[in-house]
């Protein structure tokens, strides 16, 4: 009787071994999986839990410097309602300072996503790691960090500056590819630091090397505003008797170089060959107008590609490290047929 017993609790164990480990796959799977759920939700249950539901973005803008910048604000502020999603606003006013500040405020709210526009390419690691920490994604937008880190963001969406930069230089060239005398160009630079500015700077200098009459005399700082880009520009004039050319990192800056050149008796775009970056419609009114000789596009509308990133992060999918966006080059009568047609 003893030994009878033995055998059917023997066969009892065989029994409940070959269920939990034999060779069906399915029941494995699914036991594996029921275990896995019970200990903690997958990181693709995560991620449905929080595309499901309503998605809340930090967003941390550089300022309102300008009118792409302006038109910029509103394209975020307008998808966002559109999509959905939650906005939580921030104005930095071209201060880094400021951006990390509301980025950590962003951190304690615990909102999903964070999305900024850098003020200066360097110096973001810290506040970028201690969202990373806290498993909240960062989107850039429009400007780059110069992170070694690229773990730190999961996409950069925005123009290629340095093809900006390069796009000016190669219109140039081309217009003085016959010069035999110096061609005296005056550059008004964005933002110091910040990664239009370096760029814009870097392409185009790139290119005008080819042709040794072009030569930049003088280069400064314009911060991007049409009120410093005047300033800058009488000094310019001051200083030099004799400049060809100007070439103006946005269209602000060449605006409000334009009053100062007007001021001084000269005409733009004929006395002074005027080359601007960004495409915003006071831009395009002065082109129409022959007072900006060539535009080089950058298009502030990057609201609706932000905020369908942000869906795809949190849903799971892995995104590309950088997203161009699409832009054009525009002569005065490219810009004259497209003026009705600008939306910023």
């Amino acid at each position: 009787m003893k030994r009878s017993l033995g055998v059917v609790l023997v066969a009892s164990a065989m029994m409940m071994f070959t269920a939990a480990c034999g060779n069906s796959g399915e029941s494995k799977t699914a036991s594996s999986t029921t275990a896995a759920a019970a200990v903690s939700p997958s990181t693709a249950a995560v991620a449905t839990a929080k595309a499901d539901k309503k998605i809340t973005m930090g967003f941390a803008q550089v300022g309102a410097e300008s009118g792409w910048r302006s038109a910029n604000t509103k394209s975020v502020q307008d998808s966002a309602k559109e999509a959905g999603i939650e906005l939580k606003f921030s104005d930095a006013q071209q201060k880094q300072e400021n951006q990390i500040k509301s980025i950590r405020t962003y951190i304690q709210q615990k909102v999903d996503v964070i999305a900024f526009s850098p003020v200066v390419e360097s110096g973001w690691d810290t506040v970028l790691k201690e969202a990373k920490d806290a498993g909240i994604p960062v989107i850039l937008t429009d400007r780059a960090v110069d992170s070694k880190d690229t773990s730190l963001y999961r996409t950069f969406i925005g123009s290629d500056f340095v093809e900006e930069g390069r796009s000016a230089g190669k219109w140039l060239v081309d217009k003085y590819k016959d010069a035999k005398e110096t061609v005296n160009i005056v550059e008004l630079q964005g933002t110091t630091g910040s990664a239009p500015a370096n760029d814009r700077k870097a392409g185009f200098g790139e290119i005008i090397k080819s042709n040794p009459n072009l030569k930049i005399i003088a280069s400064q700082t314009g911060d991007f505003t049409r009120a410093k880009g005047k300033e800058v520009m009488q000094a310019f004039l001051k200083a030099n008797k004799n400049i060809n050319v100007l070439y103006a990192h946005n269209d602000d800056m060449a605006l409000g170089a334009i009053q100062a050149i007007e001021e001084a008796g000269l005409k733009p775009g004929k006395d002074i060959i005027i080359i601007s970056v960004d495409g915003v419609k006071d831009g395009f009114v002065a082109a129409s107008e022959g007072k900006i000789n060539f535009i080089v596009e950058c298009n502030p509308l990057l609201g609706g590609q932000l905020m369908q990133a942000a869906k795809d992060v949190l849903s799971g999918k892995e995104l590309p490290k950088r997203i161009v966006t699409k832009e054009g080059v525009f002569t005065s009568e490219d810009a004259k047929r497209e003026l009705p047609n600008r939306q910023y």
